[in-house]
């Protein structure tokens, strides 16, 4: 096999969203949105509905068709980027909930859908989406009158527990929402860990279900693994790859492995990253080219058919750190050439 295989654990994904439930006395909703972060987004809601998850967040409308196509009728899908100009035959004709940002979004559902659920969305201080204190005083009243299915916010700064932007989102949206009767939903997976007074009526859990910062209590859900194509022994003053940014000193045994930034594996793993052969660290040298990356395996007693770059030896936030990223970028960037194959009881 040619391409490189990731094994995606649909019962660790159950485990992390169940766990994260446990946590609160709300309802727990499940983001599923740039493609289930990379894995999947119809076999990923698939087993949460099958958990009992029964709200989805994903990002546009497009998203909520897929999730829409594999849960059928009966579940929620909310669109945290509104009703955008050109969104309305597909929310209506799917039955999609746009979480209004704006003025603008607010007039285009009410004149297009005037009875099709909707929810909000304010800003509380991040400045990215959302309508900002002012907005939202001047219509509220309108807005509540029509019965949103749910208010919300988004935090900055959940992932840094002591940070002060945390209570000051909290204030926030306290002082906005305080006193309405629409359900409420403030905590995403950092959220979540902040503890109750963030919880409110729904929560959001996106990167915790997918094994990532800041739930370190989450299951492994994703092992990545590359096939090696060819290797080579190398003499000493060698050099490996694009730009001989590697040189060996000694004799060398070099392993040439399928896989590449068209793939997801960041130029910035260059020289940087390790795979794995079970338990053996096995140092990636060179550059990260478009389709191919190599590996030093000189230490190891036989050829591998394969290597790890993200499983039990190396979790997706440590890898990002070799890259000086994030879990989400790695998740969210994995390519469309791998063999996906689903794993765990809900995979049936």
């Amino acid at each position: 096999m040619g391409s490189a295989t990731l094994t995606i654990d649909l019962d660790a994904i159950v485990a992390n969203w169940r766990a994260l439930d446990a946590m609160t006395n709300c309802e727990t909703a499940a983001v599923v949105k740039a493609d289930g972060y990379g894995l999947g987004a119809a076999r990923v809601a698939k087993a949460l509905a099958q958990a009992g998850a029964r709200r989805f967040f994903v990002a546009v409308a497009e998203e909520g068709g897929v999730v829409r196509d594999a849960l059928g009728p009966n579940a929620d899908i909310l669109l945290f980027g509104g009703h955008m100009r050109g969104d309305t035959d597909m929310i209506n004709d799917l039955h999609l909930t746009p979480m209004l940002n704006s003025l603008d979004q607010l007039t285009r559902h009410f004149e297009a859908l005037p009875s099709a659920p909707f929810g909000i969305q304010l800003d509380s201080g991040m400045n990215r989406l959302g309508m900002e204190a002012i907005e939202w005083e001047a219509v509220r009243d309108i807005v509540l009158s029509q019965n949103p299915v749910l208010v919300m916010s988004h935090l900055a700064c959940a992932d840094e527990p002591d940070h002060a932007m945390n209570t000051q989102q909290l204030a926030a949206f306290r002082k906005m929402t305080d006193g309405i009767e629409a359900p409420r939903s403030l905590a995403a997976t950092g959220g979540i860990l902040l503890g109750p007074q963030y919880h409110f009526d729904l929560t959001r859990p996106g990167i915790g279900l997918y094994g990532g910062l800041p739930f370190e209590a989450a299951s492994p859900v994703a092992t990545l693994s590359l096939p090696l194509i060819q290797t080579r022994d190398l003499q000493a003053g060698e050099t490996v790859g694009y730009g001989n940014t590697w040189t060996t000193n000694t004799t060398a045994t070099i392993a040439t492995l399928s896989g590449g930034y068209a793939d997801g594996l960041l130029r910035a793993l260059s020289g940087g990253a390790t795979l794995w052969a079970n338990d053996i660290a096995c140092p990636l040298i060179g550059r990260v080219s478009m389709d191919l990356i190599t590996v030093d395996i000189s230490h190891l007693h036989e050829v591998p058919r394969h290597l790890d770059i993200l499983g039990p030896g190396q979790t997706v936030d440590a890898l990002a750190e070799k890259a000086d990223t994030i879990g989400y970028e790695i998740l969210t960037s994995l390519g469309s050439r791998y063999t996906r194959r689903y794993a765990g009881g809900f995979a049936q």
